[in-house]
């Protein structure tokens, strides 16, 4: 624990510097593949800092999140046995990488989607999609759409409410996710009864 605690302090002083922007890509990138922390951490930081510009930083956000992805999907189809199962043994994860095999044989790429607000890991989605052979296109507007509801939403909320939300945030972030994955659930199923 004292590890990930240094680790995090590590991402939060990213924002003191001049690097602070290249710094939230990069970690967004890395955290999508392998890295522990995720950029929602150093993302609040920033936004709370100078909340005009919260809708920037969510957009960098969820492109290197996007792009951190598509490098997992690329380590779980090329690189599973020497890349990617160590790194989903690394987060305790085989439990939840069968748990995601039935997600995608239920929903295909779509539940990229939804990981992007669960409590797993994104990584090892990412990294299951490419050893699943999901196919690429969607799994790539899955994640868009998953990453930008989830970076969006925290920068909209600290835009609204500016400091204050950022201890609602870390308190509730969970019960937040779970709100917001039933809204998009409810959302997918409007869309395939409705049209």
């Amino acid at each position: 624990m004292r590890y990930l605690k240094r680790l995090y302090d590590w991402v939060l002083h990213w924002a003191e510097t001049p690097y602070a922007l290249p710094a939230l890509f990069v970690l967004a990138f890395a955290e999508s593949s392998f890295f522990p922390v995720p950029p929602d951490v150093l993302l609040i930081t920033l936004a709370i800092s100078i909340p005009r510009r919260a809708f920037g930083y969510a957009l960098v956000c969820t492109l290197g999140s996007v792009l951190g992805g598509m490098f997992g999907y690329f380590i779980g189809l090329k690189l599973i046995d020497t890349i990617g199962m160590p790194i989903i043994r690394f987060y305790g994860a085989m439990d939840k990488y069968e748990y995601i095999q039935s997600l995608y044989m239920r929903y295909d790429a779509w539940a990229v989607g939804i990981a992007g607000f669960t409590p797993i890991p994104y990584k090892v989605f990412t990294i299951a999609a490419g050893a699943f052979k999901i196919s690429f296109p969607v799994f790539v507007l899955a994640s868009i759409a998953g990453r930008a509801g989830r970076f969006f939403l925290v920068a909209a909320l600290i835009y609204r409410f500016g400091p204050p939300i950022r201890d609602f945030i870390d308190r509730y972030f969970n019960l937040l996710t779970i709100v917001f994955l039933v809204l998009l659930i409810g959302g997918f199923v409007l869309i395939r009864y409705v049209f």
